[in-house]
């Protein structure tokens, strides 16, 4: 460890902030923590915490910074970028107990949450009131409002809506020197440099956020949903420039192929049309005129689309079954292989036919096989490369496919990342969006906040604590190796 004290004095220490069935050191429980969503990187921590209050946050923090021991702080461990993967000589500050909706004012149309808050909760709360809370990620029943600031999550209606930073107000943020600070307010106007949209998205670089102020909508007083098919994947994805270009901001666009489709059927009981190679679900909502008038030019440019089959929503229960079955398709991928790695570019809409045809391509001069699904109405990309680990050089292949598709989407003015981050995953791919002086830019940055790199360490930047590294292309073994030297 990078202390001046050993490992047991430092928990110690640690036990005088938090009782012994809050700091947890055995082998099963480490063991639950040492993976997120993205299991292809595993590392066993030194120590689980588990604070009840800002005030024990901080004095972990403030532990952690005197020591410089690496913390990550994680809620439901949702990632799949890797970016809540623990640190070899560091602890996790485990934040699920910190589940709190401390006030929700109606008539401001804001609530006030802890950081382990899970997300589909807010609107549950929220919905007597006649109000919601927009960013919906497919992990929406258990994803946490902390992991999504950290993050900056978007879902299916960010088309829309925007992504989190769209409606995150403010936050009260433990620093890594353990310093609490506030960042925004209650307003959508603030004074100054916008210190809550630089730590939105920071992947938990620059602190822990243990007091998070949303912004809540009113309901949409109607919707009309539509399910449409089409012959081929590209040919849907064509349809959504279609759509913009015809004058719709629809509240999302989604689209689901074959695989896709296969697994979500089986696992929740979705209906699709059978003779249809991909899916586009467009949902409109608000006031029952504007969805009148809108339907009727939606209803139209699907049909120059060239749909094969339209089904729409009739009420609100088969509206809410199209949902579920494309908020289901990550974990019912699983139904169809024992191991996935879900990819995260974006390309601009003009060119999402041409980016799936290409990706079709790669999948097959490499023999791997792909399930696709994304959000297709902002060009982001969740293509789900499959594979099997306990075949030798299973998870090599998939990650060259990984690779070969994100390097695609930035040759194409897209991003290695719409909403998942950069994490562990995508680090060594930085250097293919950003050129070196602009990374050491959000090093310094980032160095400002936290001198010693303590928060998150080993995250995003592919040079971290001055080692470049390329995690896709290595061999397992080798990767786990290197992941432990992190």
């Amino acid at each position: 460890m990078n202390s001046k004290l050993d490992h047991k004095e430092f928990l110690s220490e640690l036990a005088l902030i938090v009782p012994p069935d809050r700091l947890l050191t055995n082998k099963a429980a480490l063991a639950a923590f040492e993976s997120d969503g993205l299991t292809a990187f595993q590392v066993r921590p030194r120590a689980i915490v588990v604070p009840l209050s800002e005030e024990e946050v901080s004095a972990i923090v403030q532990l952690c910074y005197q020591h410089q021991i690496p913390y990550v702080a994680r809620g439901s461990g949702t990632s799949l970028s890797g970016g809540s993967l623990p640190h070899h000589d560091g602890i996790v500050i485990a934040l699920n107990r910190l589940n709190k909706i401390l006030r929700l004012d109606p008539e401001q149309r804001i609530a006030v949450v802890q950081p382990g808050v899970i997300n589909s909760d807010v609107t549950r709360a929220a919905e007597k009131h006649g109000l919601y809370y927009a960013p919906d990620p497919s992990s929406q029943q258990v994803c946490t409002i902390g992991g999504n600031l950290a993050f900056n999550s978007g879902g299916a209606h960010c088309l829309k809506y925007g992504m989190t930073s769209n409606h995150i107000l403010g936050a009260k943020v433990v620093l890594p020197d353990g310093e609490i600070v506030e960042l925004g307010g209650e307003s959508l106007e603030s004074d100054g440099a916008d210190w809550l949209g630089l730590f939105c998205g920071s992947e938990g670089l620059m602190g822990i956020a243990t007091e998070i102020t949303l912004r809540l909508l009113p309901k949409p007083e109607a919707y009309y949903t539509v399910l449409a098919g089409y012959d081929t994947i590209e040919q849907a994805g064509e349809a959504v420039a279609q759509v913009i270009a015809g004058g719709l901001l629809p509240a999302a666009m989604e689209i689901m192929d074959r695989m896709s489709m296969q697994a979500a059927e089986a696992a929740v009981g979705a209906s699709y049309p059978p003779v249809v190679e991909a899916v586009l679900i467009v949902e409109l909502d608000g006031s029952r005129e504007t969805v009148d008038a809108e339907k009727t030019l939606l209803q139209d440019l699907i049909q120059r689309s060239g749909a094969r089959a339209t089904i729409v929503a009739k009420d609100a229960e088969e509206r809410a079954l199209m949902w579920k079955g494309r908020k289901s398709v990550f974990s019912a991928v699983g139904r169809l292989s024992p191991d996935f790695i879900v990819q995260d570019g974006v390309v601009p809409r003009s060119k999402l036919g041409f980016a799936l045809r290409e990706i079709e391509r790669i999948c097959r001069e490499s023999e791997v096989k792909v399930a696709n699904v994304f959000h297709a109405g902002d060009g982001n990309l969740h293509p789900l490369i499959l594979y099997d680990g306990r075949q030798p050089g299973a998870l090599l292949r998939a990650e060259e496919v990984a690779g070969k598709i994100l390097k695609l989407c930035v040759e194409l003015g897209g991003s290695i990342t719409g909403e998942h981050g950069i994490g562990m995953e995508k680090k060594a791919f930085l250097g293919d969006m950003f050129d070196d002086d602009s990374i050491e830019w959000m090093h310094k940055i980032r160095r400002a906040v936290d001198p010693h790199e303590i928060a998150n360490r080993g995250k995003m930047f592919p040079d971290g604590e001055g080692e470049r590294t390329q995690l896709h292309g290595l061999h397992p073994l080798e990767k786990a190796g290197l992941a432990e030297r992190m």
